[in-house]
């Protein structure tokens, strides 16, 4: 099939038109919004017409076409928009075990690798487009004119009554990532906080700002896999980081994470999921970004805390929070992208824009969310109505 029948077939809502190497022009569809894709080699259209969900970003990369006036955002929305049911339907298909073994391999030393692909990337390119506590992780937006600082820190607060914090608990927070959580509950909870990261980088970050706040008697950090972990703690909370554990170990990390929590104690899920069916990870962003990442359905969340001890006390979906924070951190990479480009080069700019604009465009329009999984082993250890979530 061309790419010319796929968006005749496809494109029913708002107009794209296709400049192509010849300086022809096809348009397609009708009505707002508009946006514009400029070929500059003749084979990016066979290609991207033969592997849609790989050779789009893969041809943008290499320079083989580039978005008009209205920008990369524009025209990822009217893309995107238009063929979520057309994604959708190839994703349904279930992976063998074969497969999840192979795209979702996460074992010990394999999980240090796939994460130091993308975490250990120099932090100044980091600190160039997240908030100033450097959150990599969706953040809540209580009110639409929030600032991408004031939505972070919105989110800690909800984290921590979810949490049911008191004074002098013990939380474990794991994939701490750059620290900001784990020193924000000490700071604002007075609890102690061990964090665990893969990332080396962030290690190095954490512990310094850690110093620098002087918060060293209440947290820690550890270069080390959840399964490496002893001790036992109040709370446990993991924000961002389940998407790197792959299905074929959701069942020893929902295990290790019942073990690790007191009879008594709260843990808490922050964890990118899907809408729909289990499915696959796109293949570029599997190659590119997250080399054995993927997202839970539902369904296989359910299927791996029920077997433990553990019981869900709360499942709450936030729809479009993600979608709003990558379209701010995208909004900050592009104004930095001069600097980027230089210290890295022109084709990692067009990767890094892509991943953002392209998973803004899978959480506005595709079956992306966030689930927050509260989890206890006793009824008495949270509340019977969710009130305190809301009290001031």
């Amino acid at each position: 099939m061309t790419l010319f029948k796929l968006l005749e077939e496809n494109l029913r809502h708002g107009t794209l038109s296709l400049q192509l190497p010849d300086g022809s022009e096809r348009r397609f569809g009708a009505g707002l919004p508009e946006a514009t894709i400029r070929f500059t080699d003749p084979a990016t259209l066979r290609r991207i017409a033969y592997d849609p969900g790989f050779e789009f970003g893969q041809t943008y990369m290499e320079g083989g076409w580039d978005y008009g006036e209205e920008g990369l955002p524009a025209l990822l929305n009217v893309t995107m928009g238009n063929f979520a049911g057309f994604f959708a339907n190839r994703s349904r298909k279930p992976l063998s075990f074969l497969q999840k073994a192979l795209q979702q391999s996460n074992r010990v030393r394999r999980a240090y690798r796939n994460v130091s692909h993308h975490y250990d990337l120099d932090e100044w390119l980091f600190r160039r487009f997240l908030d100033r506590d450097m959150f990599y992780s969706c953040a809540y937006f209580e009110r639409p004119d929030m600032t991408l600082e004031e939505a972070q820190e919105a989110k800690c607060r909800m984290i921590a009554r979810k949490l049911r914090l008191e004074p002098g608990m013990r939380v474990l927070d794991i994939g701490s990532g750059w620290g900001g959580l784990a020193m924000h509950l000490a700071r604002e909870q007075g609890v102690s906080v061990d964090g665990l990261t893969l990332s080396r980088e962030q290690l190095r970050v954490a512990r310094e700002e850690c110093a620098r706040r002087g918060l060293e008697d209440q947290v820690a950090f550890h270069f080390r896999d959840y399964r490496e972990h002893r001790g036992q703690y109040d709370r446990i909370v993991s924000v961002g980081m389940f998407e790197h554990v792959g299905q074929p170990y959701y069942g020893a990390f929902f295990q290790q994470v019942n073990d690790l929590l007191k009879e008594d104690g709260v843990a808490l899920l922050h964890t990118i999921g899907r809408t729909s069916a289990p499915g696959t990870t796109n293949a570029w962003l599997r190659r590119y970004i997250f080399p054995g990442g993927y997202t839970p359905a539902l369904s296989e969340l359910a299927a791996a805390i029920e077997p433990t001890p553990l019981m869900v006390t709360d499942l709450e979906v936030w729809r479009l929070h993600y979608a709003d924070t990558l379209a701010e951190w995208l909004r900050r990479f592009q104004s930095v992208r001069a600097e980027v480009a230089e210290r890295f080069d022109e084709r990692f700019c067009r990767m890094w824009e892509f991943y953002l604009a392209s998973c803004e465009g899978t959480f506005r329009h595709w079956d992306q969310v966030v689930f927050h999984v509260q989890m206890a082993k006793q009824h008495g250890a949270v509340p019977i109505t969710r009130d305190y979530l809301y009290r001031g």
